[in-house]
């Protein structure tokens, strides 16, 4: 079954929101050397245990706030799921070098989520 793998929090100052989910839920967040500037967060739960990745990241025009990215096993059949059942592609399949391939999607009610497929060999 797919779940939530990962999230990603868009802001106007990113820094300032790193200051603030730090000292809100003392995330572990990190400044990720690339091209764009990427916060790097790392979450716990409740008891402490290791938890849900996250970023943050510069907010670009088509946030709407928090997304979230669901795992799944071949982002290009789940990218044709998308379209057979009357969403919508809104940023297609892309690389993240090393780690995999990701895609933004909307489903029918207008909500935006995002697909991720883990592949180390993506490149």
């Amino acid at each position: 079954m797919a779940t939530i793998v990962h999230f990603d929090i868009g802001a106007e100052d990113p820094q300032r929101a790193k200051e603030f989910y730090e000292g809100l839920f003392n995330w572990k967040i990190v400044l990720l050397t690339g091209p764009v500037d990427y916060y790097w967060i790392e979450t716990g739960d409740i008891d402490g245990e290791y938890g849900l990745t996250g970023g943050i990241a510069k907010r670009e025009p088509s946030d709407q706030g928090i997304l979230n990215f669901i795992g799944v096993t071949s982002i290009d059949k789940y990218i044709k799921k998308v379209e057979e059942l009357g969403g919508e592609v809104i940023e297609s399949k892309k690389v993240v070098p090393g780690s995999g391939y990701l895609a933004i999607c909307r489903d029918t009610e207008k909500n935006v989520f995002g697909l991720w497929q883990d592949d180390m060999s993506a490149i």
